[in-house]
């Protein structure tokens, strides 16, 4: 499975941007599709997910209220809308792929090649 995600750039505090992920199919081993983020000098970190079949979206605290995941089976294509984004937003965004939904980056199969978010005060 491949993912290719688009969809970074610069944006205003306060600013939204929406970032795309396209998976090259849809199988077991990726029925969960995720986002991570990863800022200057931190560890990689979860952000969103959600299952393809039930579509059920997780969140971490910290972006709860302000971001939106969502699912395009036809397209096999998942979105993270992003809102009043804030310059703590700023970091590299990853889409991944896995069998089953963890905060933990690690065990997460198939990742995408990163976007950059920035945001700027």
């Amino acid at each position: 499975v491949q993912l290719q995600a688009s969809g970074g750039g610069l944006v205003q505090a306060g600013g939204s941007l929406r970032l795309s992920c396209a998976a090259s199919a849809r199988t077991a081993s990726n029925n969960v599709m995720g986002w991570f983020r990863q800022g200057p000098g931190k560890e990689r970190a979860f952000v969103a997910a959600i299952n393809w079949i039930v579509g059920t979206p997780s969140y971490a605290d910290s972006v709860k209220g302000r971001f939106t995941i969502s699912r395009d089976n036809a397209k096999n294509t998942v979105y993270l809308e992003m809102n009043t984004l804030t310059p703590e937003d700023t970091a590299v965004y990853y889409c991944a792929a896995n069998g089953y939904w963890t905060r933990n980056s690690v065990p997460w199969k198939y990742w995408g090649q990163g976007t950059q978010v920035t945001v700027s005060s």
